[in-house]
């Protein structure tokens, strides 16, 4: 018992979820289903969902607010029609979240003196993503030692260093998807993150506009195994500590509380593990904290405006619009109309997207500094007379969030998949989900989803005598044979499609 434990009033359960996100709450629904109902889910926010936030933003022509998500934004491969589906498409579906086809072919592009056609250096890119994915099945087949995107990238021709305009094309296709340069980012894994979501399912994006919020489908399902106002789940308590053997978990929140369980489930972002906002005791285990600092989590954000919607400078039949500054790679360059058909027709809304080093230097400095800045590029692409001063502006600042320190993870090069393994194994009677402990889904919805309902599947089979515990690796090697290597949820190389290898990209 720890020294304190006698001050705190002491309540004994089955299991304990730390976060109210996708892994979580899909967790908690695996074991009511199981019908294991003495559970507790504790959750630092005010409601449920993580990192799938909205919040109110502007306003419509009649004063009211209109909802914009804060971070998940997108469903990723939806399905194939009698086929497989996404899990995050068909809840959507089931509870009628309004979403609309995101179209990346809907771009136009600039640079600092205004509108100029590079298109042309897409198809360029792309045809060097194509080597670069076959590249990635040879190396992961024959079991080779992974490179960086980048190195990948140059093997295949493609060389953008001296061309802001190629930079910008490659931010596009690149880090807007993963939050990461190619320099940081694994050749192998990067591809394989792709290809189980669009090779699996679909080559589709849509992107959610629901004024519920997208966080609707979460509370629907939450719905069907929690009363509501029940008291099993446990909003507004952050966690301060959470000790560990083989015995229990015993987590201790700011507000004194105290719970034992037989299980715990910590489905706490990445960057909260790395930032050690919690307190571990016993400290985790060398094989453990490595695992957990050789990961990596990236920064997206989205940084909202919105203009006097008969003052539209933009053409609103145009999705995208890619910028590329003659300075700095990943300076403000993708901006992407709501005010276009099928989005938030007549909201006057435009909103720009940095990730990475770019994010945390603008989630740092004063909303009024980055509004000029924002501005300065608007008015470099559209004409400094054409571009009013906005009526809204608003962007989040994930990278300081204490319960999320950061958007969503990436895998770096030189990462095996031991060392991912290790991320995800147990300590003790203590597990771990989210979208970072999935191999084949991280950064995505469904990869929490997945994660949740695994480890949800093996806490009750330990409830219920069958417990096998989760591999992991005390002694790491410099690569990991697939066939050496089984994750829980039987994950193998179906990623890669073996007609030639060749590969496409949650």
């Amino acid at each position: 018992m720890r020294a304190d434990e006698s001050r705190h009033p002491l309540q004994k359960l089955t299991a304990i979820l730390s976060g109210a996100g996708v892994a979580g709450i899909t967790a908690a629904q695996v074991l009511s289903n199981q019908s294991i109902h003495d559970f507790i889910i504790v959750e630092y926010n005010s409601e449920i969902g993580g990192r799938m936030k909205h919040t109110s933003f502007g306003k419509d022509a009649n004063g009211h607010p209109f909802t914009v998500e804060l971070g998940a934004n997108w469903i990723q491969g939806l399905g194939t029609p009698g086929g497989p589906q996404n899990p995050i498409w068909t809840l959507a579906q089931k509870y009628h979240v309004k979403n609309t086809y995101s179209n990346y072919s809907s771009i136009a592009t600039f640079d600092e003196t205004g509108a100029h056609d590079y298109t042309d250096l897409i198809d360029e890119f792309e045809n060097a993503y194509t080597t670069l994915e076959q590249d990635a099945g040879t190396i992961l087949l024959e079991n080779l030692q992974d490179r960086s995107v980048r190195a990948g990238l140059s093997l295949s021709g493609w060389k953008p260093k001296k061309n802001m305009r190629k930079q910008a094309v490659e931010w596009w296709e690149w880090d807007w998807e993963y939050a990461w340069e190619p320099e940081l980012s694994s050749q192998v894994f990067g591809i394989v993150n792709y290809n189980t979501t669009f090779y699996q399912w679909s080559d589709e994006n849509n992107f959610v506009i629901d004024q519920r919020g997208f966080s609707t489908w979460l509370e629907g399902e939450v719905s069907t195994f929690l009363a509501k106002n029940d008291s099993r789940l446990r909003l507004n308590t952050i966690i301060t500590n959470v000790t560990y053997d083989d015995k229990g978990v015993t987590v201790y929140d700011k507000n004194g509380g105290c719970i034992r369980a037989d299980y715990a489930i910590c489905t706490f972002s990445l960057g909260v593990l790395q930032q050690d906002a919690v307190d571990f005791q016993p400290p985790f285990p060398d094989w453990k904290q490595q695992g957990i600092e050789t990961f990596a989590m990236g920064t997206y954000t989205k940084i909202f405006l919105q203009f006097p919607p008969d003052k539209v400078f933009w053409d609103k039949s145009t999705q995208y619009f890619l910028y590329a500054d003659p300075d700095t790679r990943g300076y403000y360059p993708v901006w992407q109309s709501l005010d276009t058909p099928g989005f938030l027709e007549g909201s006057g809304i435009i909103f720009v997207t940095v990730v990475h080093d770019e994010s945390y230097r603008v989630e740092q400095q004063s909303d009024d500094v980055t509004k000029q800045e924002v501005l300065a590029v608007l008015r470099d692409m559209f004409g400094a007379d054409n571009v009013p001063d906005p009526i809204a502006f608003m962007y989040p600042r994930w990278s300081l969030e204490p319960w999320a320190y950061g958007s969503y993870s990436n895998w770096p090069q030189d990462v095996t998949l031991e060392m991912h393994q290790n991320l995800r194994a147990n300590v003790g009677r203590l597990y771990f989900a989210g979208e970072a402990t999935s191999a084949e889904y991280f950064g995505f919805l469904q990869g929490a989803w997945y994660e949740g309902q695994l480890v949800g599947t093996e806490i009750a089979s330990c409830i219920k005598g069958r417990c096998s515990g989760e591999t992991h690796y005390e002694d790491l090697h410099g690569t990991t044979p697939l066939k050496d290597y089984s994750l829980r949820n039987g994950w193998m190389v179906s990623s890669f499609q073996t007609d030639g290898l060749s590969c496409s990209r949650i």
